[in-house]
């Protein structure tokens, strides 16, 4: 698909000018008019775009709030407080920024399950997935950097408990925990690096998102069959019939977002972290935010010693693991067909992978004591068991639903091509499957 010749032709003197020196337009021609793609693309492929929106109103919105705010344990809470109350429109800004890292998770994890349910990180896909994994890396770091900012108590003593989980590491941790500081505890010099930090990071997402795009360019998009584009009936240009979908997409999620914005804009918030930080007084509960609770949860899951390894770093180790994990799904997978709409077994397990997820999350925000623990360990349990167990398994004995010989006929077939028991080998060759 990235391989068709450009159909771009400029109108214009300058235009021909400026495309033989600089050819900018042809470029975005190419990529956002001309583009192939498949043409039974869903709502479920509008969130790449809706992504991007985010990000860009994250870093728009995170420069001017760096204008007003004051990296210092004595000024930063009413730096914040003066943006909300004295900077023009600085409510706004601020509750822009701070719902919008929320909407940007949602974002992410349905974008996300997406490619888990359509087998978007099968070959020739591996790159363009590794890369969306870097992104959330960064997204992750970004976001606990930004929650520590505002300096309540919930900021402070989620950077203590956090920063403390590196010493688990033996000989290493000490030193890293040490540099993340600045110091030996939470105090201005870790204001200063997290600030610094965060304020750098959403570019070098940005500029991973460029790579992330381009590595979707050269391999082309996916689809809800998980069938490769075999003839040009199979696609359609990427204006107006995506964008406009994208655009549909987009302006139904800016709805939701504006209605947290302006009527419920601290929902997502702790109510501890309007408390000015105090180093003498711990709470209650230490909980981070609502998108880190299931890994939360998986770090307290592990409450027992595993040979030589003690609890605490067993804990550190599997929350890191989780997110490594991700790096070798394109492996783990061994079904030669990507779609969850064919295989049925699978299509089961990934949504109790679904459901369990939400269930971590909300026992990240529970008490680590009693029952919670252990439902927290039967979570942990079918999450790393659904990469590493079920994935590799289900590829060897599943059976899936015959898949159609083209996009077009999935998409001209009346039941969508969902129905037959006939292996897919039956109908297509590993290689375009795979």
């Amino acid at each position: 698909m990235s391989s068709d010749h450009s159909t771009y032709q400029p109108s214009t003197g300058f235009g021909r000018w400026m495309d033989q020196r600089l050819p900018i337009v042809r470029l975005s021609h190419d990529s956002f008019v001309s583009y192939p793609v498949p043409r039974n693309l869903n709502y479920a492929y509008t969130f790449g775009a809706i992504l991007m929106v985010m990000l860009v109103l994250q870093i728009l919105t995170g420069v001017v709030l760096a204008m007003h705010y004051a990296a210092s344990t004595g000024l930063a809470f009413n730096s914040v407080e003066k943006i909300m109350r004295d900077v023009n429109s600085g409510w706004l800004l601020r509750y822009l920024h701070a719902n919008g890292a929320s909407f940007f998770f949602v974002a992410v994890y349905v974008h996300i399950g997406r490619g888990l349910y359509y087998g978007s990180y099968k070959a020739p896909r591996e790159i363009l997935w590794i890369l969306g994994v870097i992104i959330f890396l960064l997204m992750m770091a970004t976001a606990f950097m930004g929650y520590v900012l505002p300096w309540g108590q919930m900021s402070f003593w989620g950077a203590t408990v956090i920063t403390g989980f590196f010493t688990a590491f033996p000989g290493i941790g000490e030193p890293i925990q040490q540099l993340l500081l600045g110091g030996f505890a939470v105090d201005n010099p870790t204001l200063n690096r997290f600030f610094s930090l965060h304020y750098l990071l959403p570019f070098m997402i940005a500029g991973v998102v460029v790579l992330h795009v381009w590595a979707l360019h050269v391999t082309g998009q996916t689809n809800p069959t998980g069938v490769e584009v075999k003839q040009k009936t199979d696609t359609l240009p990427f204006t107006p019939y995506a964008s406009v979908k994208d655009a549909l997409g987009i302006a139904l999620f800016m709805l939701v977002f504006a209605y947290f914005v302006f009527f419920m804009p601290n929902f997502l918030g702790h109510a501890d972290n309007y408390i000015p930080a105090n180093p003498l007084k711990t709470p209650s509960h230490i909980v981070p935010e609502w998108y880190f609770l299931p890994f939360y949860a998986m770090l307290r899951a592990i409450t027992f010693n595993i040979g030589p390894i003690d609890s605490k770093l067993g804990g550190v180790l599997v929350m890191f693991g989780s997110i490594i994990v991700l790096f070798f799904l394109p492996w783990l997978d061994t079904s030669k067909v990507r779609s969850a709409v064919y295989r049925p077994w699978y299509k089961l397990f990934f949504w109790l992978f679904v459901i369990n997820a939400i269930f971590l999350g909300w026992l990240g925000a529970k008490p680590a004591e009693g029952t919670y623990t252990t439902m927290a360990q039967i979570g942990t349990l079918y999450y790393f068991a659904f990469f590493l167990i079920i994935m590799p398994l289900l590829g060897l004995f599943e059976t899936p639903k015959r898949l159609p010989n083209s996009i077009t006929e999935a998409v001209l077939r009346k039941d969508g091509g969902n129905t037959g028991n006939t292996p897919a080998s039956a109908a297509a060759t590993p290689d375009t499957r795979g």
